[in-house]
């Protein structure tokens, strides 16, 4: 106990004399936000891949573009992360001569990836709702487009949520791998205080603690919206 009593005064030294905790403000600041605008870009471009999936095969631009989507959901659901965010900063940001910093790289990578989860989340949410709703809407006069935006994909996010927030989950988890071009996230800060005093113990103990307050931060939310939403389906 006397030797893991020392190994917490070196963390304290360094987290507080040395001010650490700078770092880890830093590194948590970047992990929420490549997290949150990663869940954002990929809600938009999961619903957009999703709706293209559900649509009538009957048209040959209609199943050239769900080709395509597959494509995109094969390499992003079958490469690592770490391989995409490499090729992102390296390859394809580069090559397009687009300047950005390592911090935006990961926003949109991990937005992309997390795209093609889901929109096969998504896509099962659609296919759950009644086929009769978007008859109806279409019968009203309205056309494919609005029919989906405004009847069925909000009945279907309210069936995936629990989903979505398993991918959020899984998104904050991801952001670890953000050092290996140069971002400073949640990770990096607490290995920067380990490689401070060369004690990585502590450091990695209460980097894993807020992993896990960040998780149940967020399992929490998402329970609330859940019964949010169960308590106004038994208003309406």
């Amino acid at each position: 106990m006397g030797n893991f009593g020392v190994k917490i005064e070196k963390f304290i030294k360094t987290f507080i004399d040395a001010e650490g905790y700078k770092t880890v403000l830093e590194g948590l600041q970047n992990t929420l936000i490549i997290a949150i605008l990663g869940l954002v870009i990929g809600l938009i471009i999961g619903t957009v891949i999703a709706i293209v999936k559900v649509l009538p095969r009957y048209k040959r631009t209609v199943r050239i573009f769900q080709k395509i989507c597959d494509i995109y959901i094969a390499f992003f659901r079958g490469t690592p992360i770490v391989v995409q965010l490499l090729l992102g900063y390296y390859v394809l940001f580069p090559l397009l001569q687009i300047r950005i910093s390592g911090l935006w790289v990961c926003v949109v990578i991990f937005g992309m990836n997390s795209a093609a989860y889901v929109a096969e989340i998504m896509r099962g949410g659609i296919l759950a709702v009644d086929g009769g709703q978007l008859e109806a809407a279409r019968a009203l006069g309205l056309n494919f487009s609005v029919s989906m935006a405004k009847i069925v994909v909000p009945q279907a996010m309210k069936g995936i949520l629990p989903s979505l927030g398993n991918e959020f989950i899984a998104l904050v988890k991801d952001t670890s791998v953000a050092s290996f071009v140069a971002v400073a996230d949640l990770k990096y800060a607490f290995q920067r205080i380990g490689d401070g005093n060369y004690e990585y113990m502590v450091p990695y103990l209460v980097m894993a603690l807020i992993y896990i307050v960040m998780v149940l931060l967020i399992t929490a939310g998402i329970r609330a919206m859940e019964r949010r939403l169960a308590r106004s389906d038994r208003n309406s």
